[in-house]
């Protein structure tokens, strides 16, 4: 499958997953990650959590792909985070990123697979740092609340919508995607490591997994600071309704005594 010397490569997070099961043996390129040849030139290589990168694929031949392999989809993303990066194909430059694109010294598929693991992550990564964009735009007022008040004020019911997005976004993170580790390929063909570990410094996935990890620990004990002031609300409503009931209950046995004592 020639490429031509200079041709984009581009990575899509088009669902939450992607079941390649399916995927006919004899119809690969290659596995492990999935790649597949994409009609009318170039090829792609698709990822179970949800993301495809395409090499040397046009826009239309893009849409057309999507819309061939959308019954394996679940969870179609509205709006999908993308991220492109230009790719050379030149056998006397030093492969990894160099200026504002990624030299490659052949257009074989193993070293498209690595290009893609990288560009997967990245733009996964990017997925997730938006999402966390949005819970930590609903935590810093939440925050100035308590420390303005001391408290926080609002339905339970408001509250309890904040818990569930927190614990959503960190449900969504959790486990989709094994962002830290080395793709399976790198243990048959070690001559490609130092391409990706190039790559993966370039693109900065462990800083940026890091710094995600971190976020979601932050995410996780708002979310159970804001259950325990939940359950404080709660326990606080049943004391006072208990001390209601009780002040009730003087109040009848008062009138009742008062009763008896005026007599017929």
């Amino acid at each position: 499958m020639p490429l031509r010397p200079d041709f984009k490569a581009r990575a899509v997070n088009v669902a939450d997953r992607i079941d390649l099961r399916s995927w006919k043996t004899e119809d690969r390129l290659a596995s492990n990650p999935l790649a597949v040849a994409v009609s009318g030139g170039g090829a792609a290589v698709l990822f179970r959590y949800g993301v495809v990168v395409f090499f040397d694929v046009t826009a239309e031949e893009e849409v057309a792909f999507l819309r061939q392999i959308a019954p394996l989809m679940a969870a179609v993303m509205a709006a999908p985070e993308t991220e492109e990066v230009d790719i050379r194909i030149d056998s006397r430059a030093r492969e990894g990123m160099q200026g504002d694109r990624v030299s490659l010294a052949a257009d074989e598929i193993e070293r498209l697979q690595v290009v893609a693991d990288v560009l997967s992550k990245s733009v996964l990564l990017a997925y997730y740092e938006a999402q966390l964009a949005g819970t930590f735009e609903r935590i810093e007022p939440l925050a100035r609340e308590l420390s303005s008040h001391g408290r926080i004020t609002g339905s339970s019911r408001e509250l309890s919508r904040h818990i569930g997005a927190m614990l959503l976004t960190g449900h969504t993170m959790v486990g989709r995607a094994a962002v830290a580790e080395k793709p399976e390929l790198l243990w048959e063909r070690q001559d490609l490591e130092g391409l990706f570990i190039r790559l993966e410094d370039e693109f900065e996935i462990k800083e940026r997994h890091a710094t995600l990890g971190l976020k979601l620990d932050l995410v996780a004990h708002t979310a159970q600071t804001l259950v325990q002031l939940q359950e404080g609300r709660h326990g606080l409503r049943l004391e006072l309704l208990i001390v209601i009931l009780i002040v009730v209950e003087v109040l009848l046995t008062l009138y009742d005594m008062f009763l008896r004592h005026r007599g017929p």
